[in-house]
């Protein structure tokens, strides 16, 4: 492990606790102080987490950052009768929203924080009532309304508000937006979620590793691989439990598999947005072919039941001349939208998101690396020992038109990738018949990263000395990018509200937990 070394006036980096991480205590009183530092030496935050360990509350702040791979956690221990900390708000958009988050669900308050109000806890919630505390219990009945939503009002002549949702008409999740509007003209733009709390996150309490892969599996149905590797890389790292290159390649191949088949999906989307039906109906006959490549490999269309901690079992490895056919149908598909004039007129300009704004925000994926950052986690924080190249992305528009092309070019790239790594697999497909269940001494901690198809997925987990999970937090690419999607409306017209909303595909499953 390679630790940055230390001046008088950088603060020490902790000791080595996992894969690349280190972990240092800190009093609530320097957190700022070592935040910053971390911060200034070119690391983000990447989690923050409450923790409620019996006596007292603790906060976990990781921090990573790339070349090379380095990942860093501030421990704060609070006193339960008054859990206080200096909030980070100012040094960190992302750090305000997970304290937001930390206070909703565990009732640690961020002191001095800009922007205080609830987050996750609707105002129909009752006060008083931490759902992540041990002893929380059932959740009492719900009593009169803590006030109303303070949604930003924006007043002057010829100024409406559209409210859309939460209830929508489609299967995707809850979530309102507040529309202001002149004309057709968005001046503010307003998305509520955490319309549902799941408790997911606690729901892993208790259970062995193995019987955790399921609760993974079902964060975000759409990214079952990113978000089931996730945790298997967590609990790996938390046992010190060596995966073989092998076992690593197999997971890409799925992990890039699921890549290939929801980028299609969107592209086909983003064509049927602006009335390019007919390509859209040909994305969704190579998402059905992909889908079923998915079942051929794993038994499943999703891919469930293929990853597990230790471990991985596919049924046979894809068939790489139907991989590559479908590669040239789906570049076919690409060219034909952007040779329409009509799909190129809507798609180049609309909802730009800077590079400025891009990386204030903290946003990950290809909604990050359209506006031109270079944030991918297959080559910031890698499982594999094989060092491939990274996916080169000229895209700094930040506009629909290069959430479009990266996705196209990430296409390419995953058909590439996949092609390299059958090549190099031996006819064992399932690997690990045992899953590590024992931690290191005392309880034992682990992270794990991923780069799903819609961005950096991390999974932080604790573990008790008799091996059952004490504590999982997830972060899904979601939680990141929803902020960034009102920005990139700002000034944009309403009838671009639905092609934007595509070029993101946020998650709210995966922001809802």
């Amino acid at each position: 492990m390679t630790t940055p070394p230390t001046t008088p006036h950088t603060p020490a980096l902790g000791d080595p606790v996992g894969e690349h991480r280190t972990a240092l205590t800190v009093a609530s009183g320097d957190l700022v102080e070592h935040a910053r530092s971390l911060l200034d030496q070119g690391y983000r935050v990447a989690l923050v987490a409450g923790h409620d360990d019996g006596d007292r509350l603790r906060a976990v702040y990781l921090f990573t950052a790339a070349d090379p791979d380095r990942r860093v956690e501030l421990h704060v221990p609070l006193d339960k009768a008054a859990p206080r900390l200096p909030s980070l708000a100012a040094l960190s958009f992302p750090a305000g929203r997970f304290e937001r988050e930390m206070r909703d669900l565990f009732g640690i308050v961020p002191v001095d924080h800009p922007l205080p109000r609830r987050l996750v806890r609707h105002f129909h919630w009752p006060q008083g009532w931490y759902p992540m505390l041990a002893d929380a219990g059932d959740p009492p009945e719900f009593g009169d309304v803590d006030g109303p939503y303070p949604f930003r009002t924006v007043e002057g002549p010829g100024v409406y508000e559209i409210p859309v949702g939460p209830v929508h008409a489609g299967m995707i999740g809850p979530g309102h937006f507040r529309f202001s509007v002149v004309g057709e003209t968005i001046l503010n733009l307003k998305a509520r979620l955490w319309f549902v709390h799941r408790g997911i996150e606690k729901l892993f309490q208790g259970r062995r590793p193995a019987d955790a892969v399921e609760l993974a599996e079902r964060v975000s149905g759409d990214t079952t691989v990113g978000h089931t590797l996730a945790l298997c890389l967590a609990i790996e790292d938390a046992c010190r439990h060596p995966v073989s290159g092998h076992t690593q390649r197999i997971r890409t191949i799925l992990l890039e598999l699921e890549r290939l088949y929801n980028h299609i999906t969107d592209i086909g989307a983003l064509c049927n947005d602006v009335g390019y039906g007919i390509l859209n109906a040909h994305a969704q006959r190579v998402k059905e072919q992909l889908l079923r490549i998915n079942d051929e490999v794993t038994g499943h269309r999703l891919m469930r039941g293929a990853i597990h901690p230790g471990g991985v079992t596919i049924a046979a490895l894809p068939d790489l001349g139907r991989l590559t056919a479908i590669g040239a149908d789906i570049a076919e598909i690409v060219a034909l939208a952007l040779g329409n004039t009509v799909v190129a007129d809507r798609f180049t300009g609309t909802a730009v998101l800077t590079p400025t704004q891009a990386a204030d925000l903290g946003t990950l994926g290809y909604v990050a690396r359209a506006s031109g950052l270079t944030t991918d986690a297959r080559h910031d924080h890698p499982f594999l020992a094989e060092d491939f190249r990274r996916t080169e992305h000229t895209r700094t528009d930040g506009d629909v038109l290069a959430r479009f092309l990266v996705r196209a070019e990430e296409i390419t790239y995953s058909l590439g990738l996949i092609t390299s790594l059958v090549q190099t697999v031996s006819g064992q497909l399932t690997t690990a018949a045992t899953t590590p269940t024992e931690p290191r001494p005392g309880q034992s901690s682990g992270v794990g990263i991923v780069e799903g198809w819609r961005g950096t997925i991390v999974h932080r987990v604790e573990l008790a000395p008799d091996g059952t999970l004490t504590r999982v937090k997830i972060v899904d690419p979601s939680f990141f990018n929803w902020p960034a999607l009102p920005v990139a409306l700002a000034d944009t017209i309403v009838p671009d509200f639905p092609l934007t909303n595509k070029s993101f595909n946020l998650s709210y499953a995966g922001n809802d937990m």
